[in-house]
């Protein structure tokens, strides 16, 4: 292929005015994104509901009525914990404020960068701080709520236009095709309908079974609401490194201010990073497939990407697009070395893989030889 400084700068331009796009529409791509990762997973329970004989708006109502239920029933389920952590937020604020008290007044008297104050005199300053930001805090908390809460409502309504007029949109995509490569390209987009379905659905697997491992770990650690943490350390798990970091430091915070024992929090920490060893090296290859895996790098850059375009939102939907996007590449021969750089197969034999298993098992043969 020739490579011209017009063919360059009509790349480098295609991908500013990409980014451009998806930063001054993504109060509209966001929901949208949702809504099509969404009915990947609903489409089978659609087209089963479809073969007992309910049409395409009977079926998809009832798919995503389905999903709202499972949904209710886990906010119900954890209800009781919530409200008992929230009972118990104002002594978990004082001790919080306690330590950032005490970690300031030894930088104060150690440092001498900020003024001198005295302990309760710094105490006071935070709290009345906190106080005439309380409404600034409380605006902002529900404007955010009604946000997330729009933003669902709007996913939902898309995940259904999808799914009754699924059909109708792969059609209008193939017919962008030449006729000849049409058949090629209704595999395509079946491919991609698939892998991202078998995306999601690992990841909702890993996540129930983190939020089943985790729970029951800190209930045998002894952490009040293990099931509370351990759940939603499962759930954050769906957005990878920096969730999981941020799952296991919830609880491990939690115990620190909590308990008087600094082995509480050390044994948390311990045991999340033992179910994040399992997780990576056992779970997540066997459950969502070596083949539906990217590479560590394009990972973590579909992370700060997704964060810096789309916030919370663009970490969690980047990475599963990215592994459809790798599959889009793998079907058009001139995208295949794309495929190559992003995905995880070319850096990683099999033997590479399994190393760490035959090695160990390897050990426990000899033992008994």
């Amino acid at each position: 292929m020739h490579l011209s400084i017009q063919r360059v700068f009509y790349v480098i331009a295609t991908i500013f005015g990409l980014f451009a796009i998806l930063i001054l529409a993504k109060a509209v791509l966001i929901p949208i994104a949702f809504a099509f990762l969404i009915a990947f997973i609903l489409f089978p329970v659609a087209r089963k509901i479809e073969s007992w004989g309910a049409n395409e708006i009977v079926s998809a109502l009832l798919s995503i009525l389905g999903l709202i239920l499972i949904i209710g029933g886990g906010i119900f389920l954890f209800s009781n914990q919530i409200i008992q952590l929230s009972e118990n937020l104002s002594d978990f604020k004082g001790k919080i404020l306690d330590v950032f008290a005490d970690v300031t007044f030894y930088l104060n008297n150690n440092t001498g960068i900020l003024p001198q104050l005295e302990r309760g005199e710094l105490l006071e300053n935070i709290k009345k701080w906190l106080a005439e930001s309380a409404g600034t805090l409380l605006s902002q908390t529900f404007s955010g709520t009604a946000n997330i809460i729009v933003g669902l409502l709007t996913a939902l309504i898309f995940t259904f236009l999808v799914l009754i007029y699924r059909k109708g949109l792969v059609r209008a995509l193939v017919s962008f095709y030449p006729t000849e490569k049409r058949g090629k390209a209704y595999k395509m987009f079946q491919s991609v309908q698939e892998v991202g379905q078998r995306y999601l659905v690992g990841m909702m697997v890993i996540m129930l079974i983190l939020g089943f491992v985790n729970s029951v770990g800190l209930w045998i650690i002894g952490i009040d609401n293990p099931f509370l943490f351990g759940f939603l350390a499962g759930l954050l798990a769906l957005i990878p490194y920096v969730g999981t970091l941020v799952g296991a430091a919830i609880p491990i915070l939690y115990a620190f201010l909590s308990y008087d024992s600094i082995w509480m929090p050390i044994t948390i920490a311990i045991f999340f990073w033992f179910v994040q060893f399992i997780e990576s090296n056992f779970l997540s290859p066997k459950i969502v497939g070596g083949n539906l895996k990217i590479n560590a790098i394009t990972s973590i850059l579909s992370i700060i990407i997704g964060a810096s375009i789309w916030g919370i939102a663009g970490m969690i939907l980047f990475l599963p697009f990215a592994a459809i996007f790798k599959v889009i590449c793998e079907e058009h021969e001139e995208l295949k070395p794309v495929a190559l750089l992003i995905g995880k197969q070319n850096y990683e034999t099999k033997d590479a893989d399994n190393k760490f298993i035959d090695k160990w098992l390897k050990k426990i043969k000899d033992l008994f030889s």
